[in-house]
């Protein structure tokens, strides 16, 4: 019988480096559980109130702004498409369904949070100019972001507060990525916000 070669001490290093990284990585069906189960502790924490419900913007295809941007005339802006508008539909609807109960809906002054916010259909939408975005003026992502902490540890933390904004906002107040349409839910504590779930 033919006997098969040894590895050598440099695969053999190579295998243990690598081990580890490889061990740790999830499967699909692991990914998949604790997407759910990240969900499930979201929509528990937004049930039993004084939670803070941070909305990415739904679908509107592009990066950023046109060149010609006007706050107030939303034909010179990146807007909602037809997906992202039902997309924003669902998702009011999925907080009724779960019986949520809103404190309040606030939202950037650009177009596509406004109507985002109006979708949802969870209540009144006021437009808060610390939820704008500063992704074309990243000198203003300081003063942004502290008037959208202090509003936050102001609210009086009855129901859920519900801001709509953008990507660098999120980012900026909690950390990490944010998709369309997604919300990170979280809690006031100390000066800034611990996340509790992620609702994809």
């Amino acid at each position: 019988m033919r006997r098969l070669p040894m590895p050598s001490r440099q695969a053999l290093l190579v295998l243990a480096l690598l081990l580890p990284a490889i061990m740790g990585l999830a499967s699909p069906r692991q990914a998949d559980a604790q997407a759910r189960q990240d969900e499930a502790a979201a929509w528990a924490a937004l049930a039993g109130g004084g939670h803070v419900a941070l909305m990415r913007h739904a679908l509107a295809p592009g990066i950023g702004d046109p060149a010609g941007f006007v706050l107030d005339d939303c034909t010179t802006q990146r807007n909602l498409s037809a997906e992202g508008r039902e997309q924003a539909s669902r998702i009011g609807e999925r907080f009724r369904e779960k019986g949520i109960e809103v404190a309040a809906v606030r939202s950037s002054r650009w177009c596509r949070c406004l109507e985002t916010a109006e979708l949802l259909g969870l209540g009144e939408v006021i437009p808060t100019p610390a939820l704008d975005s500063f992704f074309r003026d990243r000198g203003e992502a300081d003063d942004r972001t502290r008037a959208a902490r202090a509003m936050i540890r102001d609210w009086d933390g009855e129901g859920t507060l519900v801001l709509v904004t953008h990507q660098v906002n999120i980012t900026a107040l909690v950390g990490g990525g944010v998709g369309s349409g997604e919300i990170v839910v979280a809690r006031p504590s100390g000066e800034g916000l611990d996340v509790v779930g992620r609702l994809r």
